[in-house]
């Protein structure tokens, strides 16, 4: 398996290592999840042969002229498995994962794993690298603090991607303190359906680290390096709701309140 990374540069190796190895892997399926509503497949994804490019190890090094093996797990949600929705369009929640990827790396936040599209054995589908998330944290008491800034964050980013399915659940905090989520199929829409566990900061002031990631989130929209990458993932007028969106927070500087008009918490909540 691939180490974790032990600095900022090690971060972004390893980040773009697993990147590599999640599009360009041999593609093994070992189980399902049965708990999903949509065909999630657990899976291992390897190279091996040629000499790669690996995240950082904190054993020795091995000589440049050694070919490397590398092996990671992950999941993987073919297109073909998507339930049909009523209120997003068929076939697009993989390619919204993606996006929701591509979205908390530009703006800094890191909290949803590497993810790339991909073909597998049932056809292309979302490919995100698999967290092993600390067992011994409460997620329920996580789910409830106002004083985690990875958390703050994460309620920053759902209102950005308007994610209408945080649940509890999909928090996924790991052994070093960083926390990531899972599960961005039902984000994006143009509509507000910001539904969420993660109400405790509304109408309070966000903090600076939260404006700073949101001008390097508007910046990237406004000279098209993202709204480019994010065109094959969603619609013209989903991408311009979302620039819509981080204008609106930069604007107003607060946390939003729940839709008058939408479940603010998502059913099951956990």
């Amino acid at each position: 398996m691939l180490d974790p990374p032990s600095s900022a540069s090690d971060t972004e190796d390893g980040e773009q290592a697993a990147l590599d190895l999640l599009t360009h892997g041999k593609l093994d399926v070992e189980g399902r999840l049965v708990d999903a509503s949509n065909a999630t497949l657990y899976c291992t994804i390897r190279t091996a042969g040629r000499p790669q490019k690996k995240a950082p190890q904190k054993k020795a090094p091995q000589k440049k002229t050694e070919t490397s093996a590398a092996e990671i797990a992950c999941v993987y949600k073919p297109i073909a498995g998507e339930r049909p929705l009523w209120d997003f369009p068929v076939g697009t929640l993989a390619g919204r994962e993606v996006a929701a990827y591509a979205v908390s790396r530009a703006a800094g936040w890191d909290v949803v794993p590497p993810t790339v599209m991909r073909d597998g054995p049932f056809g292309p589908g979302m490919c995100q690298l698999w967290i092993d998330h600390d067992p011994a944290m409460d997620l329920i008491a996580l789910s409830r603090r106002t004083d985690h800034a990875g958390l703050r964050d994460m309620a920053v980013f759902d209102a950005v991607v308007n994610n209408a399915d945080r649940k509890i659940g999909h928090l996924l905090p790991v052994a070093d303190g960083h926390l990531y989520g899972c599960d961005h199929g039902v984000c994006f829409a143009e509509d507000y359906k910001l539904r969420t566990v993660l109400w405790q900061w509304r109408g309070k002031s966000l903090p600076r680290r939260s404006v700073e990631a949101l001008r390097r989130l508007n910046a990237q929209l406004t000279d098209g390096s993202l709204a480019a990458e994010l065109s094959a993932l969603l619609t013209e007028s989903e991408i311009s709701a979302t620039k819509v969106r981080v204008e609106t927070l930069l604007k107003r500087r607060v946390h939003p309140y729940p839709p008058a008009d939408w479940p603010a918490v998502p059913w099951p909540p956990i």
